[in-house]
């Protein structure tokens, strides 16, 4: 991992969250751009979303320079946009206007700052892609979850319908939506899909 996008976001506000005096602004050689490079990193730089779309697949990672408020508009942009690892770059300017930030669910993978050297930055690097990983493994298995939820509200209320149509038992009703499915050579999510629907537009013209 070698190549990663800085996107900063710089306010005009004089007061951090809080009320507080913000920090003196930084130095050139304090900026995410010129201590990554000088870590041997190459670099891309964006300050809007048209910038940062430029440069997304030529990098290997997004760092946001930002506070805590607007990284939980930008990780899920650049996560529709593509599956990279997201870290915060911590300066003492972000820190402070994150000061009254209080929501735990911030969509990052790690975090940076000033004071990492050369092998800091490396690990941490490294431990945000398999967090990355870790994440998006979680979400397929969350998507799948819900799939399967999905499609188990539709097979129970089909067998609800048949058990009082046909007066039959759930195994019986389950037996014949698995029949059912077999001679249409369809799911038998979608062929209870089906009967609900059928049924309950049997209702309403009633």
């Amino acid at each position: 991992m070698r190549s990663l996008l800085v996107i900063e976001l710089h306010t005009t506000s004089e007061k951090a969250a809080g009320g507080e005096a913000r920090p003196n602004p930084m130095t050139h050689k304090e900026t995410p751009v010129y201590i990554l490079k000088s870590n041997g990193y190459q670099m891309r730089r964006a300050e809007d979303a048209e910038q940062a779309e430029k440069h997304l697949s030529d990098v290997d990672a997004v760092i946001l320079h930002m506070p805590l408020d607007a990284v939980k508009v930008w990780g899920p942009r650049i996560t529709k946009l593509r599956g990279l690892p997201i870290l915060w770059w911590c300066s003492a300017e972000a820190a402070a206007l994150s000061a009254e930030y209080c929501e735990s669910d911030i969509p990052i993978d790690g975090l940076l700052g000033p004071s990492m050297g050369e092998w800091e930055l490396h690990w941490a690097l490294h431990l945000a892609e398999k967090q990355r990983m870790e994440r998006q493994q979680w979400k397929l298995e969350r998507k799948q979850l819900e799939a399967r939820l999905e499609e188990r509200k539709w097979i129970d209320m089909a067998k609800g319908i048949l058990c009082k149509i046909k007066n039959i038992s759930e195994a019986e009703a389950y037996e014949v939506l698995r029949k059912q499915a077999m001679n249409e050579r369809k799911r038998m999510v979608d062929v209870a899909a089906n009967i609900v629907k059928v049924h309950q537009l049997l209702q309403d013209m009633k």
